[in-house]
């Protein structure tokens, strides 16, 4: 079986708690660089100080810092799991689209919600993690990663009035 572990600076520990169930699979621990966030560091140096004029450049690109940290998230992840493991940094303005693109060879995603953790529902998931769900090619084990809230976070039922629509025969 090849399991890929998506690791999220916020969320990586509890993707490597269901490894156990798994002591025979083929692993990948995969981290995305958002390139998204450099071109929004470098826009505001330029457009903010000085709006536009300012020549400066933030002195280290954020994509090497974020790819630094990557490794380093990496490097204690495989130690955790003490095993070895292929590892990928991936970069890209759509961290969504690469994570879908990196499973295609894989028989399980394992990823943890990155949104809302204190109430169940759809704003529990980011909107890239959203849309790994919808499109991955594989099967996919989503944790919570603290423990999950308690059902009655779920939003009572609308009392506007007005009836529900049935659903068409």
């Amino acid at each position: 079986m090849r399991i890929t572990v998506w690791l999220a600076p916020s969320t990586w520990v509890a993707g490597l708690a269901p490894l156990v169930n798994y002591p025979d699979a083929e692993l990948t621990l995969m981290c995305v660089v958002d390139a998204g966030v450099d071109a929004a560091v470098r826009g505001g140096h330029t457009g903010l100080l000085g709006r536009g004029k300012w020549g400066g450049r933030p002195t280290e690109s954020t994509n090497l810092v974020q790819a630094a940290a990557a490794t380093e998230l990496l490097d204690e992840a495989e130690m955790r799991i003490g095993r070895a493991t292929t590892r990928r940094i991936l970069t890209s303005d759509h961290p969504e689209r690469e994570v879908v693109a990196a499973c295609a060879d894989t028989d399980l995603l394992i990823l943890a919600r990155d949104g809302d953790k204190h109430r169940l529902g759809p704003r529990s998931l980011g909107r890239a993690t959203r849309f790994v769900l919808d499109h991955a090619p594989c099967q996919i084990l989503l944790l919570w990663p603290e423990s999950a809230p308690s059902v009655a976070t779920i939003p009572p039922l609308p009392t506007s009035g007005r009836p529900r629509k049935k659903p068409h025969d």
